[in-house]
């Protein structure tokens, strides 16, 4: 008697089933010209009105702009530079020709610079950003080729943060001067609120060891006369290491501490411009900066006003010009725009749907006038077979 054969087991054979062995019941069109036409009218017949609607969204959107540094030293660059923090002083005033509901966003836009580089998109340390100082050792090598420098007496010192993107921060200063709203109050143009939250929570914190704590100085904050309002600056030792900062923003002197500072140059020390000692790392500007553009012509948010502005308003801004564009032919241009449920203006999206649209049309009335008057036999699709289980 025969012994009975026995499947052979196979290693990593998918399960028997309909899924797992592609058996799944399907459907099978048939692309009958009356249905390609009549699809084709229909994709057309949605996408014009659609693209218009888009179109005059996009027109609502008021957008004013004026590039103040050309990358060349043409007359007409009111801010051109050829140095590097050369801080030059500029203003352009702006005249509103419609209403701008707010929020009524200020951009810069940057043209011809490649932060999507996969040399500059990858020389960064997370770890380093979240303020893990002992994590940073382990990644040395990923802020390359910009990890460390040399300063004025010929010291290495290490960059906190490192990497080509944190060293390359815009750091022109731009700042409303005169504009009144449609109350006829003092406009107010807002940094705060300009990045993502999520990246100021997870993605950014001051180096593990940082300290600042609000100080006692009634004479101001750069005398020896004041005094911490807390225990950590009653020690001599931590005393002597502390430096004092007088902090803007609300017109109070804070004590703080960096850890490692005589060999590392912290943010603040290579911006002193544009970042406080206080803010560090969590500085807004600087964490838009760090979240790369995908084209070389961009817009990064400088900040936003929250109130309506009318027709005619003239908008003055001062720009102190520290970031040089001629090195690499580039340009900046200040933008100042108001949004709609799309973004910006981007008349662009209407007129591809329109495009879109017309080019239906145009197929479904060539194809319906062929198959009218000349249409192809077909076979009967009732006879059609596939293939069966």
């Amino acid at each position: 008697m025969a012994a009975e054969s026995v499947k052979p087991t196979r290693k990593n054979e998918p399960k028997d089933g309909a899924l797992y062995q592609q058996r799944m019941n399907a459907w099978y069109p048939i692309l009958h010209p009356v249905w390609v036409i009549v699809s084709l009218f229909i994709i057309g017949i949605v996408f014009i009105p659609v693209g218009f609607k888009l179109q005059t969204i996009s027109d609502n959107v008021v957008e004013l702009s004026h590039m103040y540094d050309s990358g060349t030293t043409s007359d007409s660059d009111t801010c051109a530079i050829t140095e590097a923090n050369e801080g030059k002083e500029c203003s352009y005033t702006f005249q509103v020709d419609r209403d701008m509901e707010p929020p009524i966003m200020v951009y810069y836009e940057i043209e011809n610079f490649y932060q999507n580089h996969r040399k500059y998109f990858s020389s960064r340390d997370d770890d380093q950003l979240r303020g893990d100082l002992e994590q940073t050792k382990v990644n040395r090598l990923a802020c390359e080729p910009l990890n460390k420098l040399k300063n004025q007496k010929n010291e290495t010192i290490t960059l906190n943060p490192c990497g080509l993107i944190a060293n390359t921060l815009f750091n022109d200063v731009i700042s409303l001067d005169s504009g009144i709203d449609s109350d006829g109050n003092n406009l107010v143009m807002l940094e705060d609120g300009i990045a993502w939250q999520s990246d100021i929570e997870y993605k950014f914190d001051q180096p593990d060891g940082f300290v600042a704590k609000k100080a006692n100085c009634p004479n101001g904050c750069y005398t020896t006369t004041c005094a911490c309002t807390d225990d950590w600056c009653t020690k001599d030792s931590m005393l002597n290491k502390t430096k004092l900062y007088y902090e803007a923003s609300d017109g109070e002197c804070y004590r703080y501490f960096y850890p490692n500072d005589d060999e590392t140059q912290y943010l603040y020390e290579t911006y002193p411009m544009v970042i406080s000692p206080i803010d560090g790392v969590l500085n807004e500007h600087f964490i838009v900066w760090m979240r790369n553009a995908a084209l070389p012509k961009f817009r990064k948010l400088y900040g936003f006003m929250d109130k309506k502005v009318s027709k005619g308003t003239k908008i003055t801004f001062k720009i102190n010009a520290n970031w040089i564009v001629h090195r690499f032919k580039g340009s900046k241009t200040l933008v100042l725009t108001t949004t709609s449920i799309f973004g910006g203006k981007n008349p662009a999206l209407g007129q591809y749907f329109i495009g879109v649209g017309i080019f239906c049309l145009v197929s479904a009335s060539f194809f319906g006038l062929k198959h009218y008057l000349d249409p192809r036999e077909l076979g009967n699709t009732k006879y059609l077979k596939y293939k069966e289980e």
